[in-house]
């Protein structure tokens, strides 16, 4: 058994809706949800010099009775393949329909899966820099602890990501939970 924290975002389209289809597509392996915030898309202006639109991003706590952490990543890339998400070798932080990134992932015992794999990366290398991600996951895991940055209340209270943090903007009126 496995248990994953997913982030999940979307600046293209019907936003929610993409977010919406995602947990859809995780069925029950879904244990919480966040709250959902909208974000300025990162990385900059893209090769064309156009900013990428604003994200709506939420976090998700998961369980898997396989074992296999790359099972996680397996998902993750048919949720987007299903979303119709473009990936554009020339802007990678391209505008898309759903971008969903494996935050971390812990076995069975509790133990966290540690991986530098290049193509699964565990814990996410730069989510501890990532208010988007940090502050909805306090939404679900209030003690969370990030492995090898240590716990998430007080990494959305250091730099880099406190000053991010009033960029995080929750959307109380928009639920993904049916």
């Amino acid at each position: 058994m496995t248990r994953a924290v997913l982030s999940l975002g979307s600046n293209l389209g019907d936003r929610a809706a993409h977010l919406r289809a995602a947990l859809a597509g995780l069925g029950d392996l879904v244990m919480a949800v966040s709250g959902v915030y909208e974000t300025p898309s990162w990385g900059g202006p893209g090769p064309d010099g156009r900013e990428s639109p604003p994200y709506l991003n939420a976090v998700v706590l998961a369980v898997d009775a396989g074992d296999d952490p790359y099972a996680w990543l397996t998902r993750a890339r048919e949720l987007e393949r299903v979303a119709g998400r473009d990936r554009d070798p020339s802007w990678r932080y391209a505008p898309r329909t759903l971008d969903v990134d494996v935050i971390t992932v812990w076995t069975a015992d509790g133990a966290p899966v540690v991986s530098d794999d290049p193509d699964l990366v565990l814990p996410h290398p730069r989510v501890h820099e990532r208010a988007f991600v940090l502050r909805p996951w306090l939404d679900i895991q209030p003690y969370a602890e990030l492995p090898g940055h240590g716990w998430v209340y007080d990494l959305v209270r250091a730099e880099p990501v406190a000053a991010d943090l009033p960029n995080v903007r929750p959307c109380a009126d928009l639920s993904l939970e049916s």
